[in-house]
């Protein structure tokens, strides 16, 4: 692939996954695709198969770019508990971060009915990651059901975005860190 493919490539992935954040897969066309990367029609044609193609492509991308984001700041933290409590941290500088929209996989789910849908396998599947890592650091820590609790984390992260988004309260990752702490110490040994 040339370096002006890749480059055109990358240009409709970073206009798409920017649109699609900001308004949505419904409100995101083609037409302002187009508009938005000053990328000919025939171009992203010639990439995508259609406007569920791209969209699928540009939460791929930002699935790699989030977790990879998400892992740095975690991993600044020493231990894994601490790790495991900076998340809460992580997310609430992410809440009031310029352009918060909440969580692209949880918006995008909802806006496909089918479970089917690659839409929602990809936010599945990012969701899975999530739990995985959370799942890595509780793994390394002396507690009696390290699956448990880091399904628990899970739900606690989840509410928190979900609250950020919908009742705009940025102080429910401070919450959610609280009952984290809670959690912490009732699972270990």
């Amino acid at each position: 692939m040339s370096k002006l493919t890749t480059d055109t490539q990358q240009k409709i992935l970073a206009t798409a996954e920017a649109l699609i954040y900001q308004n949505g897969i419904h409100a995101t066309g083609m037409d302002l695709l187009v508009k938005t990367s000053g990328v000919a029609r025939k171009s992203i044609y010639r990439h995508f198969e259609n406007k569920d193609d791209v969209a699928a492509a540009a939460l791929k991308a930002r699935d790699v770019r989030w977790l990879a984001w998400f892992r740095h700041e975690c991993e600044k933290a020493d231990t894994p508990e601490a790790r495991l409590l900076g998340m809460f941290t992580v997310l609430k500088n992410w809440f009031q971060s310029e352009g918060y929209r909440g969580c692209a996989f949880i918006n995008t789910a909802g806006e496909v009915g089918d479970a089917a849908d690659p839409i929602r396998e990809i936010a599945r599947n990012h969701k899975q990651k999530l739990l995985d890592y959370m799942l890595e650091l509780t793994g390394q820590l002396d507690v009696e059901q390290p699956a448990a609790l880091a399904r628990q984390l899970l739900v606690l992260m989840e509410g928190a975005i979900t609250l950020s988004r919908v009742m705009g309260d940025y102080g429910a990752a401070d919450t959610a860190k609280d009952v984290a702490k809670l959690l912490l110490e009732q699972a270990k040994r």
